[in-house]
């Protein structure tokens, strides 16, 4: 297990403060020059095609595994009903996150993969817009393995959801990005594989 550690100011000195902010203005989007929270203003961003796609695991036992394969689970399929949740999260997301703006989704997919120690989610976003989809995979791919878990607790309470990320996104002024390459402008062509732990 990891160590949390406590959080600390992270303003010190006015000359800290205000390089810090000025990292802040440069980096984070969703603050603004005096590090108070916005809402990001896209109005003059033009639509385009935008998509991304995420990754959960679940990790259970081997037990819990056969149960599902065997479909034996006292609530039915967990799978079908966790695919739909995460479907219908995506498009909840603003009301979520809330900074998030709302979206039209043009699509959004979730596959939940039996392995052998687990099941893996992947989930991928679509729209047309003029802000990315990131937030609605991730989403997607976060609610698809709580409802995992809570379709399977009665076989299992100590399950873990774990690895959850973003795989790829493209489309926007950042240009694609692909886990596993530096920096957000990464082209997909070059990138490596997005990582695949956890799988059978």
């Amino acid at each position: 297990m990891g160590k949390c550690v406590a959080a600390t100011r992270i303003f010190v000195g006015r000359d800290d403060r205000n390089q810090k902010l000025s990292y802040v203005k440069q980096k984070l989007s969703h603050y603004d020059a005096e590090g108070r929270v916005r809402m990001v203003d896209v109005s003059e961003k033009p639509s385009t095609t935008r998509q991304a796609e995420a990754h959960a695991f679940v990790r259970m036992h081997p037990e819990t595994l056969r149960s599902i394969r065997r479909l034996t689970n006292p609530k039915g399929n967990p799978l079908e009903v966790a695919r739909i949740a995460g479907i219908a999260a995506a498009k909840r997301t603003s009301e979520l996150i809330p900074l998030c703006h709302p979206l039209a989704l043009t699509h959004v997919d979730v596959v939940a993969k039996l392995c052998k120690n687990g099941i893996e989610v992947r989930s991928r976003a679509a729209t047309t817009g003029p802000t990315g989809v990131e937030m609605e995979a991730l989403v997607a791919a976060a609610v698809t393995s709580l409802t995992i878990y809570d379709m399977c607790k009665a076989l299992e309470r100590g399950m873990e959801i774990t690895e959850v990320f973003l795989v790829k996104k493209s489309g926007g002024r950042s240009g694609d990005y692909r886990r596993g390459t530096r920096g957000a402008k990464a082209k997909a062509g070059g990138a490596a594989a997005a990582s695949r732990r956890g799988r059978g």
